[in-house]
């Protein structure tokens, strides 16, 4: 794998430069007078010139284990040689057509194994658009038309995207300002650490699910009326919070008594993060759609929902220009066939376990760790203020965020309170880098909890 070199007693690596960041600097500030603030979402001065495996480079040439892996976009590592070869090999085939008038034989297959890769109990087919966002937008639009039902429930903490439609799906603080639809009702997803019931794991009779039986679709979204609920098997951006597996195996249930389609947002966790090909087989449930996004394109613009036949078609037109581009799905056969054939599926899980347990083993340590939870190489860890409130530490998760990119590893954090630290690194990373993490993690750890940071540093840098 790419293990990276040893840290020196500094805590940099050996190849990294110990000079200011002019190069980066001066392009950011090239950035700030040429784009807009509204898609940015910054934690340091990082501007990527080159990146390779587990690993990338700033534009001052210097060296940094890249735990974030483009927010999940890079499930096979930057610049895998079987994807690479894709790519090229379809340039040389047809640059780029127009799917919605005559599609490629490499859009056609790709279409083929993703219907393969999803174990339905229905007829299922397939849609192609270019980010997680449009795919959840199209649910949005279809699942009124198909089920003839106009609600849809969500969930708090959610981000479905940032398209009308996704938006209004998403429970995010980060998207508070944007007007929802009032077709949606959203509730709150089982935070087992923070229970808005004050219930305990090894206690707990699920009030979340009985909230949504016994009072949401008898009240604001009638079952009858309800199309679907949709929903992430381990939330993401609202914090890296896995949802209980006889949660989603009720939610089945009670969807099937109410004749409701369930539908998952595998955008960011599916496509072998959790371990297995989509999160939400884990739990036992069946999904009568789900939206992928991110690592599809293999660092290329694609996305797509999987979805019961009668979904995908009906007599209406919902397509993009470039969606479905052939280069873009040779990325994505390539993607597929090394998380497949490479071993990835394993490997999530158990590297993501030894991720675990060595922040566990790191709270012992640091009493400002609260909560350590994941799904294969989607991992998060919660900082508080103290454990026994569960006070959230946004600014020291800031604080934290920081330090660790200047000791050469970089992550961020999320979660609606912004003291959430998520790791989603490529599922190539190895046992080296892992322990390089956690050695990084110590010494940050160390230096922010004991005041060896200055604040004016984050002035520019707001995350979340």
């Amino acid at each position: 794998m790419n293990d990276l070199p040893r840290l020196n007693a500094d805590g940099r690596g050996s190849s990294r430069k110990h000079d200011t960041l002019s190069a980066s600097e001066a392009w950011l500030a090239r950035e700030g007078s040429a784009m807009g603030r509204v898609h940015q979402i910054r934690f340091y001065p990082l501007v990527v010139a080159r990146a390779r495996g587990c690993r990338v480079w700033d534009a001052d040439g210097n060296e940094y284990l890249d735990l974030i892996g483009a927010a999940g976009v890079m499930q096979t590592g930057y610049g895998h040689p079987r994807v690479v070869k894709a790519i090229r090999e379809e340039l040389g085939r047809v640059h780029s057509t127009m799917h919605c008038c005559y599609p490629s034989p490499t859009s056609i297959a790709l279409a083929e194994r993703l219907k393969q890769s999803f174990d339905s109990p229905w007829p299922t087919k397939v849609w192609f658009g270019t980010t997680g966002s449009d795919a959840n937008d199209c649910l949005a639009q279809l699942l009124p038309l198909a089920t003839g039902r106009q609600r849809l429930i969500t969930f708090e903490g959610a981000y479905h995207g940032l398209t009308s439609g996704s938006a209004a799906l998403s429970g995010h603080s980060a998207q508070a300002r944007i007007l929802g639809g009032g077709h949606i009702t959203k509730v709150p997803y089982p935070y087992c650490y923070r229970c808005p019931w004050g219930s305990e794991p090894e206690t707990c009779d699920l009030p979340c699910l009985r909230f949504i039986d016994e009072h949401i679709l008898q009240t604001v979204s009638p079952g009858a009326d309800t199309a679907a609920v949709i929903l992430e098997a381990m939330e993401s951006d609202g914090g890296d919070i896995p949802a209980p597996r006889r949660f989603l195996r009720g939610l089945r249930e009670l969807c099937d008594r109410y004749g409701i389609w369930l539908v998952f947002d595998e955008v960011k966790i599916g496509l072998g993060r959790s371990g297995t090909m989509w999160a939400f087989e884990q739990s036992g449930a069946s999904a009568d759609a789900i939206t992928v996004g991110k690592p599809l394109g293999g660092g290329l613009p694609l996305s797509a929902v999987i979805a019961r036949s009668e979904l995908l078609d009906q007599d209406v037109l919902m397509l993009h220009t470039l969606a479905g581009a052939p280069v873009a799905c040779a990325a994505g056969l390539a993607t597929l066939a090394v998380v497949s054939e490479e071993g990835l599926l394993q490997r999530a899980a158990l590297v993501g376990a030894w991720l675990q347990d060595g922040l566990r083993e790191l709270s012992n340590r640091h009493q400002c760790i609260g909560d350590v939870r994941g799904m294969g190489l989607m991992v998060g860890f919660e900082l508080v203020e103290d454990r026994q409130t569960k006070q959230p530490a946004p600014l020291l998760a800031a604080r934290f965020v920081y330090r660790c990119f200047e000791l050469g590893v970089v992550v961020l954090y999320c979660g609606l309170h912004g003291n959430v630290i998520e790791l989603t690194p490529p599922l190539t990373i190895g046992e080296g880098e892992v322990a390089q993490a956690l050695e990084v993690f110590d010494r940050a750890l160390a230096d922010v909890t004991a005041g060896r940071f200055d604040d004016g540093k984050l002035a520019r840098f707001s995350g979340w």
